[in-house]
């Protein structure tokens, strides 16, 4: 009796073994010389494919598989590889190399060896990590960053005669994705490539202290005008458009489907574990009345957790933590059997929406923009809201992920941290789930009178035929509860000469006698979440100039945003402002501030100075 009693626990351990937890590690790689964090070192759990990359202070943390050999391996180009004991808490300095190679490979390229000073090693090290983790991280072998990722070639809008054309007609837009993006290619310590830069989506980032509609009103409207900081004799105007906060529990029952990729390329901690933290932060925020399902798709797709009410958070979360990576990426059917979850537990009057978390790369199936495109315009007509939210670096599909949101009737973010995540899902809880008004359309009408030219700063793939704002089959951008939407026209006012304007021969048979002394006309269409029918909102807009310093911190925050935005793209038409001018119009524009957005704002602003200044020494 003794002896099986003996055998059972030694088989009962041997099982515990087996299925021992992971040993999460935490720590920071700094260089042995000046104690500064060393961003892009790899750390990789020895004998595996394990790995992860430091953060732009050498911060990581790992997830080690026990059952296997528990030490790590760190590296860093142009230092010495220490092979360590994995424990809780590791602060690991590096010393240089004295046998540094007198170039080091970067994808294709050849660069010189990065130095000890951070603001030199940074912009190179993310990209030489990236190279030696490429075949954990992306599956296949590795390309140069900026040859992985793909952004959408937009041209900036010019100056517009009022002479010309009088109306400007734009799709209402909140996304919010480019501004988290810049922020992690600075944090990286390199600049965006300049399609990765789209201003609206910086504008809208931000909070503004904008009035709420009053009474049954779904919108609230506000503009102004004033000389423009970027050009001398120009003007800048902002129009501003606010919804109703509606507290969390008086939101309707949502139905979601979490739509996960879950294939190799997603193999990392800034990308699948990451997503799965988000996700749990949004399912912390669930009520019972809500339902969540979960569809995983790599190879193949499947339903990795049936429709469960949000009170069994546990399951959820449950269902969360046992995802894994690895596979090719079946995206298109993932689609198709997300929505079909959805609609087979489609929630009359609530909110049903399938939430895709991915990095773009469809590899398999429909993967082209056009393609995916037309898929979601059929799957809209459901009554199904698509948001989504990408992850990750250097293979990154913002092109692909941003047309599914816009297709879909919802909303784009870019998670680049937990905070971030934390942001999206319980700060914005509201707005990323509760649509307030669709297709929402805005349509301007200046008057020459006092508008000679006009430019809409941002905006360029959302610009719309001006018969476009009538046609209630033409599709636009979602606002959610809580959401604020900023656009900014540049004006050239009339008798003004500018350079930015060609001359044009006066036209022969447009002239009119102008009666009025409006401004502009802005008139606003939008539609009800489950209305196919708009409604049209007008309002005349008197001539009211003031000096830029006097207007309220909102207006010099969004310019202040906007500048950097023009000073990225390096745009023509950003005058002759500097960063120096964005951060001190940034600092001074803070105003309450209470998550410390545009302090945070201030200081990328500064980080992008530094990395700009140092490759000009560099040179």
């Amino acid at each position: 009796m003794q002896k099986i009693l003996v055998f059972i626990l030694l088989v009962a351990a041997m099982g515990c073994h087996s299925q021992s937890s992971p040993i999460i590690v935490q720590g920071q790689v700094l260089d042995a010389s000046d104690k500064l964090g060393i961003p892009g070192a790899s750390i990789v759990q020895k004998g595996t494919n394990n790995g992860v990359i430091s953060d732009a202070k050498g911060f990581f943390e790992i997830k080690m598989d026990s059952t296997k050999e528990t030490k790590l391996i760190v590296q860093f180009v142009g230092y010495e590889t220490q092979e360590l004991k994995a424990q809780e808490k590791l602060i690991i300095k590096l010393s240089q190399s004295s046998n540094s190679l007198d170039e080091v490979v970067v994808g294709y390229a050849k660069e010189k060896p990065v130095g000890s000073i951070f603001k030199q090693r940074a912009s190179q090290s993310i990209r030489r990590a990236e190279y030696e983790m490429a075949p954990m991280i992306y599956g296949s072998s590795p390309m140069p960053r900026e040859e992985r990722e793909e952004y959408a070639n937009l041209k900036e809008t010019g100056f517009i005669r009022t002479s010309n054309q009088a109306l400007t007609t734009f799709s209402a837009d909140v996304d919010r994705a480019s501004y988290s993006n810049i922020r992690r290619f600075l944090n990286n310590g390199s600049t965006p490539p300049q399609d990765a830069v789209r201003i609206e989506e910086m504008l809208n980032y931000f909070d503004y202290n904008y009035p709420e509609p009053k009474g049954n009103e779904v919108l609230a409207f506000k503009t102004d005008l004033s000389n423009s900081p970027f050009n001398a004799d120009l003007q800048l105007l902002r129009v501003a458009l606010q919804t109703e906060k509606i507290d969390t529990k008086d939101l309707p029952a949502s139905n979601l489907v979490f739509l996960i990729d879950v294939s190799g390329s997603m193999g990392s901690d800034n990308k699948l574990g990451l997503l799965v933290k988000g996700y749990k932060l949004l399912v912390s925020q669930l009520r019972p009345k809500d339902r969540v399902a979960i569809v995983t798709y790599a190879g193949n797709t499947r339903v990795a957790l049936k429709s469960t009410s949000g009170g069994n958070k546990e399951i959820i979360i449950g269902a969360l933590d046992g995802l894994m990576a690895g596979g090719s990426t079946a995206g298109a059917a993932g689609i198709e059997l997300a929505y079909a979850e959805a609609k087979e537990h489609f929630i009359k009057n609530g909110n049903n929406r399938v939430i895709l978390a991915t990095d773009g790369d469809f590899n398999v199936g429909l993967s082209g923009v056009g393609e995916l495109e037309r898929m979601i315009e059929k799957k809209r007509e459901s009554g199904i809201f698509l948001s989504v939210l990408g992850f990750g670096m250097g293979n990154y599909k913002d092109n692909k992920m941003e047309t599914l949101a816009d297709k879909g009737n919802g909303n784009y973010a870019y998670i680049d941290n937990l905070q971030e995540a934390r942001k999206v899902f319980i700060s914005e809880f509201g707005g990323t789930l509760h649509t307030v008004a669709k297709d929402v359309k805005i349509q301007i009408e200046f008057n020459p009178k006092y508008v000679k030219a006009y430019r809409l700063i941002g905006y360029e793939n959302r610009i719309l035929a001006a018969e476009d704002f009538d046609n209630d089959k033409k599709d636009a951008g979602e606002l959610g509860a809580g959401h604020s939407m900023t656009a900014l026209y540049e004006i050239v006012p009339s008798g003004v000469e500018s350079k930015y304007l060609s001359k044009v021969d006066d036209l022969k048979y447009q002239k009119q006698t102008i009666v009025s002394d409006d401004f502009m006309t802005l008139k606003v269409r939008y539609k009800a979440p489950k209305s196919e029918s708009s409604v049209k909102k007008e309002i005349a807009v008197p001539y009211h100039l003031q000096t830029w310093d006097s207007t309220d911190a909102d207006f010099r925050f969004a310019s202040a945003v906007a500048g950097f935005g023009m000073l990225l793209k390096d745009s023509e038409f950003k005058g002759e402002i500097e960063l120096k001018d964005v951060i001190s119009w940034g600092q001074n524009a803070k105003s309450s501030d209470l998550e410390g957005q545009r302090s945070e704002f201030v200081q990328l602003v500064k980080l992008s100075e530094s990395l700009i200044n140092s490759k000009l020494k560099s040179r």
